[in-house]
């Protein structure tokens, strides 16, 4: 299955403290990169949350909001002993290093992170409902990057569809086009030269015909146009592989472009040139 890198999604349950939420949002990127806007009281779910993104997700740029909205009665809470131990000791080290300071208010250490913690029940109560809701929350956005890419895995098929199109006219034209034009530039070395020899003249556009022909170039577009579609059918996630497979297709392109012995090859290569930077546009939204 061909993943796009942009979605959204949202799941919520409630929880002792309240209704839990998460959001999750992810946007093109070169490779993962989580980033989790956390309350301070819920800083404890960070390493789950991001181990259950990267578990699930390759590629993007991901941003996972988590928060309380408060429902009900307030949940029972205890004060955190360790932490308001280094806080005095903290607190002691200020006063001795600015004597004129006032003294922490009763309200200051109250909002101190991690001085007001829930009851160990209560933690352990918030946490699986954190996974649970995480989980379903990464269901939603892995089926909205699902639907994304699939859209996008179709408008690449009918660019390669479109391309080998392209290649299927012009491939018979190259030889007669090839020919009028050796015809032409023989026409022109017996001008330059002014006599007749056949010899020297065969030999130069023997040299030219090497120069221009594309059967090659026509070869290789065929064969990177069938990789693409063997990528797409294999899915996963191959945004990177697309991305190297589109610009070898537009180096083939330019090659045509640049030994074109007519005016049928010439549009033929910028029309492929147009159709494979369609592609890539694209391709950069894959993961």
């Amino acid at each position: 299955m061909i993943q796009s890198m942009t979605g959204y999604a949202a799941a919520s349950a409630d929880s002792p403290r309240g209704t839990l939420s998460i959001e999750l949002r992810s946007v093109n990127a070169r490779f993962l990169d989580v980033q989790l806007r956390v309350a301070e009281e819920l800083r404890a779910l960070e390493p789950m949350l991001r181990e259950m993104i990267s578990a699930r997700l390759a590629r993007g740029k991901v941003d996972c909001r988590v928060f309380f909205s408060a429902t009900g009665a307030p949940a029972a809470q205890r004060l955190n002993p360790e932490a308001l131990e280094r806080l005095a000791g903290l607190a002691a080290e200020a006063a001795k290093a600015f004597p004129g300071a006032a003294p922490l208010r009763v309200a200051d250490i109250l909002r101190w992170p991690g001085v007001v913690a829930e009851a160990p029940a209560e933690e352990e109560q918030t946490r699986a409902a954190a996974e649970r809701i995480g989980r379903r929350a990464l269901d939603e956005l892995t089926a909205a990057r699902a639907r994304e890419g699939a859209k996008l895995a179709a408008a690449i098929r009918s660019r390669v569809a479109a391309m080998r199109g392209r290649l299927e006219e012009v491939a018979p034209l190259v030889p007669q086009s090839l020919a009028a034009y050796q015809a032409k530039l023989g026409e022109r070395l017996r001008e330059a030269l002014g006599s007749a020899d056949d010899e020297r003249i065969r030999a130069e556009m023997a040299v030219f015909a090497v120069k221009v022909d594309v059967d090659e170039e026509l070869t290789r577009l065929h064969a990177h146009l069938g990789e693409v579609e063997r990528t797409l059918d294999k899915g996963g996630a191959v945004g990177k592989r697309l991305d190297f497979l589109a610009q070898e297709l537009n180096r083939e392109a330019n090659t045509l472009a640049s030994k074109a012995a007519s005016q049928a090859v010439s549009d033929c290569a910028l029309e492929l040139k147009l159709l494979i930077e369609q592609m890539r546009e694209q391709v950069q939204n894959i993961e």
